[in-house]
Order: C-alpha cells, then sequence, then structure tokens
C-alpha cells in the first residue's frame, strides 16, 4: 500500500500537472470504484483544480468549488500520468480523469479491487480523515502521548491509522528497526528514552525516504511506487542480511502481510513466533537467533 512517502511524490508529481488546470473529464471504468453518489461525479467537471492534500493514506484533489475528489488507492492502486484523452488499460484500468495536457490514470492490479474514489463537498471531507497524528510535525511529546494513549504493540500502533497518520507495514518496519525496539513491545511499556527513540526514528526516516524517492524521481512521474525496495533495511528482506550486524532478518506471517526485524538489533536476539512456520514445527521453531540456520 502506497504510504507517506509514495503519496508525498505522488501529491509532489501532481502539483505542476493540474492544480490550475480544468478537470475537463471523469471516466469511470471499475464499476466498485466509486464509493459516493451525491454529488454525482459529474459534478467534478469543468472545474479548476485549486488544492491537493494527504490525508493519511489518501489523496485529496480540490476543485473551485469546494468539491473534492477523495482516492484511496489501498494496497494495489497506482496513480499514472499519460497524453490527454489516454485510453484506460484493459485489466487494470479503474478511472480516468482528462485535463488539457494529460490524463491521470487510476490502476489497480489484481482481482480483488479495494481502491476507492469519493467526490465530497467540503464540509463532508472531514469524514475521511481517520485522525491519526501527523508523524513530521508531532513534537516527541505528541507522539509519545498518541504512542501510549492505548495499549498496542508497536507494529499495530504504528499501522492504526487512527493514532497516526500514513504509516503502513512497510515503513513501520523500518522505523522499528533504526530505533531497535521489537515489533511486539507494548507501547505503554515504554520508558520515556524508548518513545523519544521511536519519534525520531519516525522522523529521520520517513524524511529520508521521501527525500530517496524525490532524487529517484526527479522531474519524472513516480512510475515505480512498490513496498518492496533493495534499500530497505528490514521490510520484505526476510533471510537476507541486517545492513546494521549482517544477522538474518526474521518476519512474523499474518494472513496477508509480515512483519520483518532484526532479532539481534531488536529482540535481544529472541526469535519471535511465526504464526504459520512455529504452528506447524512447534517445539522445533528455533526460539534464538543462535540457534537459527
Amino acid at each position: 500500500m502506497p504510504e507517506l512517502p509514495d503519496i508525498t511524490l505522488y501529491l509532489e508529481a501532481l502539483h505542476p500537472r493540474i492544480v490550475g488546470q480544468p478537470m475537463i473529464g471523469v471516466r469511470i471504468a471499475g464499476p466498485s470504484l466509486l464509493k459516493s453518489f451525491d454529488p454525482p461525479v459529474e459534478a467534478a467537471c469543468d472545474r479548476l483544480v485549486i488544492e491537493l492534500r494527504r490525508i493519511g493514506k489518501r489523496i485529496a484533489i480540490g476543485l473551485e468549488g469546494n468539491l473534492w475528489l477523495v482516492i484511496h488507492l489501498m494496497i494495489a492502486g497506482r496513480l499514472q500520468w499519460a497524453g490527454p484523452d489516454a485510453r484506460l488499460p484493459n485489466r487494470t484500468g479503474l478511472a480516468a480523469f482528462d485535463f488539457p495536457d494529460g490524463t491521470l490514470l487510476l490502476t489497480e492490479a489484481g482481482s480483488r479491487h479495494r481502491a476507492g474514489l469519493w467526490i465530497v463537498k467540503g464540509p463532508d471531507l472531514a469524514r475521511h480523515n481517520p485522525g491519526g497524528l501527523e508523524p513530521l510535525t508531532a513534537t516527541a511529546s505528541e507522539f509519545t502521548a498518541r504512542l501510549q494513549s492505548e495499549n498496542h504493540t508497536l507494529k499495530r500502533a504504528l499501522t492504526t491509522p487512527q493514532l497516526f497518520s500514513g504509516i503502513g507495514n512497510a515503513y513501520s518496519d523500518e522505523i522499528l528497526h533504526r530505533a531497535q525496539l521489537s515489533p511486539i513491545a507494548l507501547t505503554q511499556r515504554l520508558t520515556d528514552e524508548e518513545s523519544t527513540r521511536l519519534h525520531a526514528a519516525a522522523q529521520e526516516t520517513l524524511c529520508e525516504w521521501i527525500q530517496r524517492l524525490r532524487q529517484q524521481t526527479g522531474d519524472k512521474w513516480p512510475d515505480k511506487v512498490t513496498a518492496f525496495r533493495p534499500e530497505m533495511a528490514v521490510h520484505g528482506r526476510y533471510g537476507k542480511p541486517c545492513p546494521v550486524c549482517k544477522a538474518p532478518v526474521q518476519r512474523i506471517v499474518y494472513a496477508t502481510s509480515e512483519t520483518n526485524y532484526c532479532a539481534n538489533c531488536q529482540t535481544g536476539g529472541k526469535v519471535l513466533a511465526d504464526r504459520s512456520l512455529s504452528r506447524l514445527l512447534k517445539d522445533d521453531w528455533p526460539s534464538h537467533l543462535e540457534d537459527w540456520e
């Protein structure tokens, strides 16, 4: 799922292309995409784009007349920029937003289409904000207060949109690795020093990745949005060496996702139980890093 750094790049790429331009047409191909009916999608046509916002992991396009298009890409949704009146891809195309100088294409890979589009009036825009704290602007005390407002594992807390804005599975792994904290540590048991360290790690990780993606993209469209990047420390790198200590990266598998971490750097050498493999291997599942082969 595109997270805060990726959404930031999308917005930066969109700004010179569509702000100040009229949206001359909207074509909807995916019947499940449109999640609202009032105002109708036709109301967006022939209005100037005047503002862009990130709302959590959502992209909000503000049109004159206080009308907004809210796009949630979910896991596999992506944005592409093409020439005027560009055709939608047959299998992946969900919507096209037409402008005088180009077309914004919304695509989604796979058969389970989860991406959503809402056409909303200005006063209703707040309903699309989950209320998470903005990690890049929060002070250490604000971050700690929000972190400890509920007692969850660190992994769950960072990825809960009502707690923190824009952080998902990939960057939570990277943040926790930088902070040298276990993904299953409980928020209300953290020391002040650990909370401060996590706050710094969140800001450093997200800022570094925004800058890295800017350098990789330049003035081009960000067409390589992915949760798995070779430069990442632990996310998606199960079994590969940790860049800090060279120990093999470990994982905890969930139904549709996984948590990656370094046992040596984050859990004192303890290998956390993997729900799928540990259930199968039972007592043969190694519990310490020195037992892992």
